[in-house]
């Protein structure tokens, strides 16, 4: 006898293998979901418990560099290994984080999804009145049933495939791109390359010196003579241009705006402008102003040959590509400065090195730090004892290794760039310090405005104030433009145009100069010859040597606040509008 059914149990045979399916999915669900959690509190206990203790023994090795008065190198490059350890753990965690969250939600939805699914499905679900069927009714039922739970496991196996495919992925994705990441973009220029291009303000070493010979010596802006071209600047800055191969980029800002601005170096075409969002201040501040001398950029930026990178009076730093891709921001707050931050960009390898002083020295509130160039974190940061100051700190390679050195009433403080724990001071600055150090023959020099002239030593350890300043000379030091030195002279330019000559090994005074012009821009030393930049934009050029000697004067014909840029045989000067290039000689065309 065939079996005999109501509507109901055909029912249930239509919708049974739609319930098992559903069960499936719940099923993978769950279980999708718990790998994901596993996945994710294994990162996070990652994130408290190992990479606390590495970043707890950077900072004691940190601390034994400090202290070390030997050989440091080992240590230096153990921080080296761990600090690259350190960053390719913690970069990837947060990504893995948040696309873990994502993944978590959509398979707790999956999970229940079909937990409803299948409920709804069971009470659809038909029962026999009467199980009266034969032996073949029972082989039939029994066929179908069979069918029906290898379908259920092999979408089971295929829905555990897909989730382990993706687990695998999630799992493999980040150490992969960012390793990838790592070889492709985390290399730094050599010293070769760095001494071909102006990477930064007044050069390699922020040292103001050229050692291309074909530097040109002979133009003029109102005839064009010697003018390979000028273009409009579009927004004001008293920043100098950096260049790097064919590029040159400089700043601009006003209270609307922040740019970056990049140059074809044999053109002059505007290739691409970057806008930077600014720091507004918070409610309750005051409105931000600024003095009309310093400006919104009065930064000069930095690059590394890959990525060029500005800050701004507001705090707030950009880094773009060569192509003009925005690839990251930062904002350090609006710093409490007298006159308005200004304090120029320096690069130390993969490092972006900013000097940030602000307020007065016992507020506690200046630091020096270094970023990562790749993503704008910070790799580390030091508190400075001093007031707020707008000179630019310099990396020089002493014979005691590379340090940063900087100067802010009332220390010179050195660092080691790795890892930013200080390596030497020394007190001897008062007064609103501007001008930058310069390192030449074993010492670096520095500046006191209207006060004095020091030279230092730099192979010191701890408070070296009354054992390594090498000679002092209480002269008018500049209040603005940096010094410049090489391994026989120091010269340092007043505002107001007196020019002084001094030995670099003793500090005796060789000759003084007044010149009767005004400064703003910082002197140069190309070859044997000095390079002054007046405010009206007169290039004098004299003889560096024991006797001044004026060999030519060169005029621009616009007003200049910025110092120059010199590279690849040519001279690069912003005046307050336009941006120009100076060569010896016109190309020839093709």
């Amino acid at each position: 006898m065939v079996p005999s059914y109501d509507n109901n149990s055909e029912v249930g045979q239509s919708v049974g293998p739609w319930r098992r399916s559903a069960v499936s999915m719940a099923v993978v669900g769950a279980v999708f979901s718990v790998l994901i959690l596993g996945l994710v509190a294994v990162n996070y206990i990652r994130g408290r418990v190992y990479e606390a203790r590495l970043e707890k023994r950077l900072e004691n090795l940190k601390i034994q560099i400090g202290k070390q008065s030997g050989d440091e190198n080992a240590l230096v490059e153990e921080v080296r290994r761990l600090d690259l350890e350190f960053r390719r753990s913690r970069l990837p965690r947060p990504d893995f984080s948040r696309t873990g969250g994502y993944l978590l939600l959509g398979s707790l939805a999956v999970f229940v999804i079909g937990v409803r699914l299948a409920n709804s499905l069971a009470k659809k679900a038909a029962r026999p009145l009467v199980g009266m069927g034969g032996a073949q009714g029972r082989q039939e039922g029994a066929g179908e049933q069979i069918r029906e739970a290898a379908m259920a496991r092999w979408s089971v196996i295929a829905a555990l495939g897909l989730a382990g495919a993706i687990v695998l992925f999630l799992v493999l994705r980040p150490h992969v791109d960012f390793g990838l990441s790592e070889v492709a973009d985390a290399s730094y220029p050599t010293q070769e390359e760095i001494s071909r291009n102006w990477h930064r303000f007044r050069g390699p070493e922020g040292a103001g010196v050229c050692a291309d010979a074909n530097i040109p010596d002979d133009w003029d802006g109102k005839s064009g003579k010697g003018i390979l071209w000028k273009s409009k600047v579009p927004v004001v800055g008293h920043n100098s241009p950096i260049v790097w191969g064919d590029r040159v980029f400089l700043s601009g800002g006003d209270p609307n705006q922040l740019k970056v601005f990049c140059f074809d170096g044999l053109s002059g075409s505007l290739l691409w402008t970057g806008d930077v969002e600014r720091t507004l201040p918070k409610p309750g501040e005051e409105v931000f102003d600024v003095m009309e001398d310093t400006g919104f950029a009065a930064c000069t930026m930095a690059t590394d040959g890959k990525r060029v990178y500005a800050i701004f009076v507001t705090g707030d730093v950009a880094c773009f590509d060569f192509a003009g891709r925005s690839l990251w921001t930062k904002s350090l707050g609006i710093p409490d400065s007298v006159y308005g931050y200004a304090s120029s960009l320096e690069m130390y390898r993969g490092f972006l090195l900013i000097q940030f002083d602000e307020a007065d020295s016992e507020a506690g509130r200046s630091k020096l730090i270094a970023l990562d160039g790749l993503s704008g974190d910070v790799v580390w940061q030091t508190k400075r004892p001093v007031a707020n100051s707008w000179s630019s700190p310099i990396v020089a390679a002493t014979a005691s290794g590379d340090q940063i050195i900087t100067a802010a009433d009332p220390w010179v403080i050195a660092y080691e760039p790795n890892t930013g724990a200080e390596i030497w001071r020394v007190e001897c600055l008062a007064g609103d310090v501007a001008a930058s150090p310069v390192y030449a023959n074993g010492l670096a020099f520095f500046i006191e405005p209207y006060s004095k002239i020091a030279a230092i030593r730099t192979d010191g350890k701890g408070d070296v104030s009354k054992t390594h300043i090498e000679w002092s000379v209480d002269e008018p030091g500049p209040d603005i433009c940096s010094p410049i030195g090489n391994s026989e002279f120091v010269f340092v330019l007043n505002s107001d145009g007196l020019a002084l000559c001094f030995g670099a090994a003793d500090g005796k005074t060789l000759w003084e100069e007044d010149i009767r012009e005004d400064f703003l821009a910082s002197p140069s030393l190309v070859g044997d010859k000095l390079y002054l930049l007046t405010e009206k934009g007169v290039m004098i050029i004299a003889e560096a040597t024991p006797k001044y000697k004026e060999l030519a004067r060169c005029e621009l014909g616009e007003r200049c606040h910025a110092s120059p840029a010199f590279a690849n045989g040519r001279i690069y000067i912003r005046g307050v509008e336009n941006l120009y290039c100076i060569v010896k000689e016109r190309p020839q065309a093709p």
